[in-house]
């Protein structure tokens, strides 16, 4: 309560008296002397029609600068009174206008490098034992004086703290050894910046920034980490550096009418306040629409852009400050100094220093300061760069304590060399206001940043914390009330970023603004840079949009698959009437039925038909070389073998029943054991087609990668059709050849005929072909040994109930037809 009534009173004096004698309060005396550079001021003249080295006369007051003056006398006298940092030791300070202007830093930097005591610098072959007029310097506020400045005291290697130079060529310690800060650096703000802009999604913005070092510098790194984090930029530019200039205003209608036309929702300025103020008030004057604007700890909480009229129209202000805090008593302290210096004798005693002082080589320092009232500046005593003001005075007032070695009784006043606190400087930690802060490799104090949003209060502007930024991004969206009508996010896009297994498309004119595309199957995402989707390995596959491969699984005809096993379950039936089929044949192999049906050869026949049952199940399981290479062979000799027996039979038949006048020496090739030796010719023709075929051109193993998409297909590759056809050509030959025989035969009625099986087998066995054929030709390669199997399948069951499950029913249910008598009486076409 004690404060705000002693704020309001001096308020109160302050506007009653007018003038004031606040330009004589930036100098006193002390052991040693701390130089300031800060912005009282801002230079009104084209400076480009300076004719002469002449002084130059700030007349405006920049009221932020002077609170930063104000907030390094508070540190320096705080320090004085201090019993534990720097005991016995009085700090004195020289603080000068920089007037936001390079030639007006120079001079008073040249007044620091001059000898202790004089206003003259020495031109010496060595400097070690040169002692300059100043200890340290607190300043500059801006980059482009800083990089000046930091050359001429890095020469001498004076200590050099900036509470505002961000720039990141600062971090050079080859070029500038003995400059430190304490701010973060542009690249630390630029990274805050990007992630911001991450965090909402908005990837389609303009990038403006000040024609000066913090605005080119800053906007370069920005613009390359943006890239780097697919944000497309569509518009940047500079703002030129005095827009009062007929040729530079027209490049800001220029960069206002581009802005506009991008329809973007999100602005970046990377830019001092000047240079902001002078882009928003041509903004609000052409009335665009309101967009979100992105700023950078320069201009966020600036008066100089807040006080622009109807700046609350220009839509939503999200920024960064540099994360500090309120400097605990500064508040009280100015109010103090504002009720003093309306008392005449305190003034009287402040010209009077001022006048045995330097007056010659400058006059009073910010004469406009004079007319400034405490209700003038009292909304600027909370901006939070003061606090990195504190900081840089405390941080020299803590590397000296170390140099003089202090201890609690107090510091001895020894002479202290400029260069000889570089290497305190540089190891520095110490603790202020139970906040650690230590210098980092690139001389920085990498505190962070808060995020601070424009709330407007019944026309009244209030800075709302909604988040910080230490190496991440934290932020509470739902403080932030945007400028739209449901004030949620508005949308700033070119693009959606691809998901994993898409690639970029570019679409417009600019590269950075791009539509996903899905990778198709087989193709995967390489890199984020590609253009294009990489093909699988010939061995892996892909789904869709996929960003890697996958090994492709074996596929093949696998014994636990459902057609698989329902063919297996026809195998075996055939093979049991086979075989039941053979037992019977034996049991009865002396009677009329089964001699007449060829006796021993018929039960050759029986075997090979289960053999060939057997063989077929080659075509099932993973295909090896030898199993590709006796699929065909083996089961061509097998049905060969007994379609031999069968064309035994047919001759017989057709020589007794249609060559009846034929010799008898024929008949006998075709009977008795001779007809053993036809048996034998024909299935050694098929040998040595099967033995040709294997030697020379035999099927082999083959992995199909095109057939299915994820799956690899092994089958068996037949390496000659024409081979296929031998030897297949050469059993179907044997077929026609028995069925022509047996065709035309006719038997009376009631006559037993055997023509009759071996017709209908082998028109069983066409058949089994045709539909092979047929089905073979349009099914997919994976299924086509499975063809081949019901086709085998079903040519041993059409030769079995065709010409033995008939023979098979007489021997057991009619015996009575099974004898020599009956045979002699009914048997037509055979013998």
């Amino acid at each position: 309560m004690a404060r705000i009534l002693l704020l309001y009173l001096s308020l109160g004096c302050s506007v009653a008296h007018g003038r004031t004698c606040m330009s004589a309060q930036f100098k006193k005396p002390g052991d040693y002397i701390l130089g300031g550079l800060f912005p009282f001021g801002m230079s009104s003249m084209d400076l480009s029609k300076r004719l002469e080295p002449s002084v130059i006369v700030c007349e405006r007051l920049y009221a932020s600068g002077l609170i930063w003056a104000l907030g390094m006398k508070f540190a320096i006298d705080k320090i004085n009174n201090s019993t534990s940092l720097l005991p016995g030791i009085k700090l004195g300070y020289e603080i000068y206008d920089t007037c936001l202007e390079p030639v007006v830093v120079i001079q008073p930097s040249l007044l620091f490098l001059t000898r202790e005591g004089s206003t003259g610098i020495r031109v010496l072959c060595s400097y070690t034992d040169y002692q300059t007029r100043v200890t340290a310097v607190i300043g500059p506020y801006v980059s482009d004086l800083a990089l000046i400045t930091a050359r001429l005291f890095s020469f001498f290697l004076i200590p050099q703290v900036s509470y505002g130079a961000s720039s990141e060529k600062l971090s050079q310690e080859e070029y500038y050894p003995s400059f430190f800060r304490t701010v973060p650096s542009d690249k630390s703000q630029s990274k805050a910046l990007v992630q911001l802009l991450d965090k909402f999604g908005w990837n389609w913005i303009a990038a403006i920034g000040s024609e000066n070092e913090y605005g080119r510098e800053g906007l370069a790194t920005f613009s390359s980490l943006a890239t780097a984090q697919d944000i497309c930029i569509a518009y940047e530019a500079l703002i030129p550096a005095d827009p009062s200039v007929p040729q530079d205003h027209k490049k800001l209608e220029t960069i206002i009418k581009y802005i506009n036309e991008t329809q973007v929702n999100v602005i970046v300025l990377f830019s001092v306040d000047k240079s902001v103020k002078a882009l928003l008030e041509q903004w609000i004057s052409h009335g665009f629409s309101q967009k979100v604007w992105i700023a950078t700890e320069a201009w966020v909480m600036s008066d100089i852009v807040t006080s622009i009229p109807n700046i609350q129209t220009i839509g939503t202000v999200i920024g960064f400050t540099i994360k500090g805090g309120i400097v605990p008593g500064f508040q009280d302290y100015v109010a103090d100094l504002f009720a003093s210096i309306q008392q005449e004798s305190f003034c009287q005693a402040s010209w009077e220093y001022s006048r045995n002082t330097d007056s010659a080589v400058f006059g009073p320092q910010c004469r406009q300061c004079d007319n400034v009232s405490l209700h003038d500046i009292s909304h600027l005593l909370g901006n939070q760069q003061t606090y990195a003001v504190y900081v840089a005075v405390y941080s020299v007032a803590h590397m000296l304590h170390q140099a003089l070695g202090c201890m609690e009784e107090g510091c001895p006043k020894a002479t202290v060399k400029s260069w000889q606190l570089l290497d305190i400087m540089k190891e520095l930690q110490f603790t202020l206001d139970n906040q650690s802060f230590q210098m980092d490799q690139f001389h920085s104090m990498t505190q962070g940043f808060d995020i601070m949003f424009w709330s407007w209060q019944k026309g009244n502007l209030q800075y709302i914390p909604v988040g910080d930024y230490q190496e991440s991004l934290r932020i509470n969206t739902s403080q932030i009330r945007f400028h739209t009508m449901d004030s949620k996010k508005p949308v700033s896009t070119c693009f959606q970023r691809c998901e994993p297994g898409q690639i970029k498309r570019v679409k417009g004119f600019h590269l950075c603004c791009y539509d996903c595309i899905d990778c198709e199957e087989n193709t995967y995402e390489g890199t984020k840079e590609d253009l294009f989707c990489t093909n699988c390995p010939e061995h892996q596959w892909s789904p869709i949009r996929s960003a890697k491969c996958y090994d492709r699984s074996e596929r093949y005809l696998f014994w636990d698959e459902p057609l698989i096993i329902c063919l297996l379950v026809l195998m075996l039936f055939a093979m049991v009437l086979t075989c039941l089929s053979t037992v019977l044949f034996l049991k009865n192999f002396n009677t009329p039925l089964v001699q007449a049906s060829g006796g021993a050869r018929s039960i050759f026949a029986l075997l090979c038909l289960l053999l060939m049952c057997l063989s077929l199940c080659l075509h099932i399981g993973k295909p090896s070389t030898a199993s590709c290479m006796l699929q065909q062979p083996l089961y061509t000799l097998c049905l060969c073998a007994c379609f031999s027996t069968f064309l035994v039979k047919s001759l017989e038949i057709v020589l007794l029943t249609e060559f009846t006048s034929c010799p008898k020496g024929f008949l006998l090739w075709v009977t008795q054991k001779r007809a053993w030796l036809v048996v034998a010719v024909t299935c050694l023709v098929e040998s040595v087609l099967c033995f040709w075929c294997i030697y020379s051109v035999p099927a082999f193993p083959v992995r199909d990668y095109k057939l299915l998409h994820s799956q690899v297909l092994i089958r068996c590759e037949i390496q000659s059709w024409f081979a296929f056809i031998m030897i297949h050509g050469y059993t179907g030959n044997l077929a026609f050849i028995c069925f022509l025989c047996t065709f035309m035969v006719q038997t009376p009625a009631k006559k037993y005929n055997m023509a009759r099986g071996i017709t209908f087998s082998m028109l069983v066995y066409f058949a089994a072909w045709i539909i092979f054929i047929a089905i073979y030709s349009t099914m997919q390669a994976m299924q086509q040994p499975a063809a081949q199997i019901c086709s085998g399948l079903l040519c041993a069951l059409g030769v079995l109930t065709s010409f033995y499950i008939p023979k098979c029913y007489i021997l057991l249910f009619k015996p009575e037809c099974n004898t020599v008598a009956y045979f002699q009486l009914h048997q037509g076409g055979a013998s």
